[in-house]
């Protein structure tokens, strides 16, 4: 085992509380391999040394180990939260990762309007209002939102179409809203019931809102009211196909996520199901990153600790197997959301054709990823091939520059990794001190910058660099690595063909400046085009950011202290920036809060020194 010369584990150990908290291990470059908490710190870690471990991995783990650091915290919970916070920040290599991907949507109510309107809702939730979810993915909650609006017309449009309409809509027309943006169309007392309805509809009361449209059904028959009665009906009808495409629709049924695991050939599967009030609200599969000797309940319990961390907790997580930390979990997350959570195993008819049903979307979802995986690999391996490369391309980077008449000029620097998008890794750079529109010039400064640092930093190279251009940009790109002695790392401009249609590019290396002419079938060059389109594609979106900042960018923000309050005061005051440049020194000492010195810088600002 490699140690560290100032570190003494016998010592360390010895001295070592026994409070709960989380232990980082780290080898002997510096560089943290595994985070774990422990209720008992000294007990837990002491056990990593003090026998012989069967597992590779942990053997691993422990010949690496130099040096161990510990964060104290007053409770285990506090130790789950600081665990993922670490696991997340640093990616250690012996930790067992899943993705931590965009946050989770939601289906948002706005009770605090007159009308209230339904819609989609991802991030901080700051209006006032109701939320419901997570849903599992935006397609979850697009499908929800078409189902209520055929049952329920509440509005989905936003606040500034809504203020602004003098006669309604097509929704209104279709009879998907019943068009409060016009006065007398419908009652406030009839728009309430429906928003109402469908808040009912969110939380789970499909059985009693059957139920209530039922005796309403009913009555409005009696009193000769036909139309209305088939209304009910229909909404009842529609209610229960909703229930029917569900295994559980109980009334009074919980919240319950449902979790099965499926492995196969080195890869794992977890597949998650959302219910929510007795409804189905999608699924997700999770493909974790880990050594392929990690237990089941290893793998779970990872997953658990942090996909719950930042979301809103299920009454039940039903998992097919008891695990040994499932109390100990339960009891963490309860902590966490301020009311019971329950862990446990299918027991009836229902739960387990719950399970049953998550089995099989892990194994079709496992299925599916090893044989798209196979395919891109396929891809890999043929431009391999064609560039005549030593090692396998795993790690590609490529560039691509945009600008708008030579202003904003912006360079994407997109990542593959086994031939498929690494966006965690993606970088822009924004190009300055060139000649407006000089290509090769913003080329060459990208390709300088993104490699100094990566040489300086001792970080990897990639296995093969792409240039979207001709032999020109190659050119670019063969200086810089000479200066920099990187002419060992695979270069390949792209070149676009005859009109420039897809299928028709031209390949130039150091080696070949006459070109490899693929034909358009051939799955390298799909690989290719689809490395060249993704960097093109970052490109435009970062230079379209950039001008957008510019044309909104404002010569006033850039006085010298002077903060957004005084600017507010100063365009208050005049009534805009022509008045504000225009104005006299004692007409700015006139606004409040400004000084005369501060008067005189703004002036100067404008007018320049004297």
């Amino acid at each position: 085992m490699s140690q560290n010369e100032n570190f003494d584990l016998t010592l360390f150990l010895k001295n070592l509380t026994e409070r709960p908290g989380v232990y980082q291990m780290l080898n002997a470059e510096g560089e943290i391999i595994y985070v774990g908490k422990a209720k008992n710190l000294k007990r837990r870690v002491s056990s990593y040394f003090n026998k012989n471990h069967q597992e590779i991995k942990t053997r691993a783990l422990v010949e690496q180990v130099a040096s161990i650091e510990v964060t104290l915290t007053d409770t285990e919970s506090e130790a789950l939260i600081l665990e993922n916070t670490l696991i997340k920040r640093y990616k250690p290599r012996y930790n067992i990762l899943f993705r931590d991907d965009k946050s989770y949507p939601y289906i948002f109510v706005s009770t605090a309007k007159q009308f209230p309107s339904l819609s989609y809702h991802r991030g901080a939730k700051r209006r006032v209002g109701r939320y419901f979810g997570p849903f599992p993915n935006a397609s979850a909650v697009h499908q929800t939102l078409d189902s209520l609006q055929k049952i329920f017309p509440v509005r989905q449009c936003n606040e500034s179409v809504f203020n602004h309409r003098s006669r309604p809509c097509l929704q209104y027309q279709i009879k998907r809203c019943t068009g409060p943006c016009v006065d007398g169309l419908v009652t406030k007392e009839a728009y309430d019931e429906d928003v109402q309805h469908t808040i009912a509809f969110l939380e789970g009361k499909s059985f009693e809102l059957i139920d209530e449209f039922a005796d309403k059904m009913q009555q409005a028959s009696e009193e000769l009211e036909f139309e209305k009665a088939a209304s009910y009906r229909d909404k009842i009808s529609s209610l229960r196909a909703i229930q029917s495409q569900h295994l559980i629709n109980q009334p009074g049924s919980q919240d319950s996520d449902v979790i099965a695991l499926e492995r196969q050939t080195g890869q794992t599967c977890v597949s998650l199901m959302m219910y929510r009030g007795g409804n189905l609200w999608g699924s997700q599969n999770h493909f974790p990153k880990m050594d392929a000797d990690s237990t089941e309940e290893e793998i779970l319990s990872a997953f658990i600790s942090q996909h719950y961390l930042d979301l809103p907790l299920p009454k039940v997580i039903l998992l097919e197997h008891k695990m040994e930390e499932q109390a100990n979990l339960a009891d963490l997350l309860s902590q966490q959301d301020m009311g019971k959570v329950e862990i446990k195993q299918p027991t009836n008819k229902v739960t387990k054709g719950l399970m049953s049903l998550a089995k099989t979307n892990a194994a079709s979802g496992l299925k599916q990823h090893i044989t798209q995986k196979a395919s891109q690999m396929d891809r890999v391996k043929a431009l391999q091939e064609v560039l005549l490369l030593a090692h396998l391309p795993n790690h590609i980077e490529c560039f691509d520059i945009s600008h708008t008449q030579g202003n904003q000029t912006v360079a994407s620097c997109v990542v593959f990794s086994e031939g498929v998008p690494n966006t965690n890794a993606y970088r822009k750079f924004n190009i300055e001190g060139i000649q407006p529109g000089d290509d090769y010039a913003a080329m060459r400064q990208v390709i300088s910058r993104r490699y100094s640092r990566l040489k300086k930093e001792n970080k990897p190279l990639p296995d093969l660099v792409l240039v979207d251009g001709g032999k020109g940009q190659l050119n670019q790109a063969i200086e810089v690595f000479k200066e920099l002695d990187l002419e060992s790392v695979p270069l390949v401009s792209v070149a676009k063909g005859e009109g420039r249609k897809a299928g028709l590019e031209i390949l130039y290396t150091p080696e070949n400046f006459e070109g490899i002419d693929l034909e358009a079938d051939d799955i390298a060059l799909h690989l290719i085009n689809h490395v060249r389109d993704e960097a093109h594609r970052f490109a435009i979106t970062s230079h379209r950011a950039r001008r957008q900042k510019a044309q909104t960018h404002s010569r006033i923000e850039d006085i010298p202290g002077v903060g957004a309050k005084t600017r507010q005061k100063l365009l208050l005051h005049f009534g805009g920036i022509t008045d504000v440049k225009n104005a006299a020194v004692s007409e700015l000492q006139k606004v409040p809060g400004i000084s005369g010195n501060m008067a005189q810088t703004i002036y100067d600002f404008f007018h320049g020194d004297v």
